[in-house]
């Protein structure tokens, strides 16, 4: 039977903030920050801040206390259970790191749901200092992607990588970021892109819809995230493939009324399901 796989972003899709930008500013190194990030690549620049931030007495304890706090959509945490509970597949693909999303994960009781987390290594040393390393190490080898990726990461390798693991699987992809736009453009016909309204990744795709073969669905916030995705969910029971229904309508009996729409009437292969 047909499975179902479901690939997030982090940054501004699961959580409604940028993780790194969150921390800094919630320690106050923002100045800093804006220092190092005009002469430093990203990962550089964030590893260079935690050794900064240790050596002036910043704990581990600290920033996972400032993680705990980031801001979410009530709905989020929700649409990801459910999704877990019907049987999806669930994986992340981020250009955070895996110490803030693993931190905030496990806050958030959804470190169970995922079973894949694609992101930059960020763990803690010998000496209690966050390390953040790329997980592309580009100063060696280019990942060699033409689309706007960043030099430390392409998702769209990621994304081809589990389409070749896992090609009996239907995908739905949510992102918003400039990085988001790689891994759509791998997307199947069969598969679902869900951009986020009014960021770049949506901006790209509705610039030149035709280049995604994926059906497209917008969404604004959390609340949208929920309906659109366990919609798209309840779309793929309904066509008989192999998920918890019961668990589904339990945990969102909203889905009883609520149809998969396109957000983007972007041309005519948007996706449009009845109930």
């Amino acid at each position: 039977m047909e499975g179902l796989m479901v690939v997030f972003d982090f940054d501004k899709t699961i959580v409604d903030c940028d993780s790194d930008n969150w921390v800094v500013d919630e320690l106050g190194y923002t100045q800093l920050f804006d220092q190092l990030v005009k002469i430093m690549p990203w990962n550089t620049m964030m590893d260079t801040l935690m050794k900064e931030m240790h050596t002036q007495g910043v704990t581990i304890d600290d920033i996972a206390r400032v993680l705990k706090r980031v801001p979410i959509h009530p709905r989020v945490v929700p649409a990801i259970k459910a999704a877990h509970a019907a049987g999806c597949d669930l994986r992340i693909v981020s250009d955070a790191n895996m110490f803030f999303i693993e931190t905030i994960l496990d806050h958030l009781g959804l470190k169970d749901c995922f079973s894949e987390i694609n992101t930059n290594p960020g763990y803690v040393d010998g000496e209690g200092r966050l390390r953040i390393l790329p997980i592309h190490d580009f100063t060696k080898s280019p990942h060699g992607c033409s689309n706007p990726c960043p030099p430390n990461m392409c998702k769209g390798l990621v994304i081809k990588r589990l389409l070749c693991e896992h090609g009996n699987n239907k995908f739905i992809y949510l992102g918003d970021g400039i990085g988001d736009y790689c891994p759509s453009l791998r997307l199947r016909e069969e598969d679902h892109v869900m951009p986020r309204f009014n960021f770049p990744a949506y901006d790209m795709i509705s610039s030149n819809p035709m280049l995604i073969k994926a059906k497209i669905h917008g969404w604004a916030d959390g609340g949208d995230l929920e309906r659109v995705l366990l919609a798209l969910i309840q779309d793929n029971i309904n066509c008989g493939d192999d998920y918890n229904v019961d668990q589904l309508f339990k945990l969102d009996c909203k889905l009883e009324i609520l149809p998969v729409t396109s957000d983007i009437e972007l041309r005519p292969k948007v996706l449009c399901v009845p109930f």
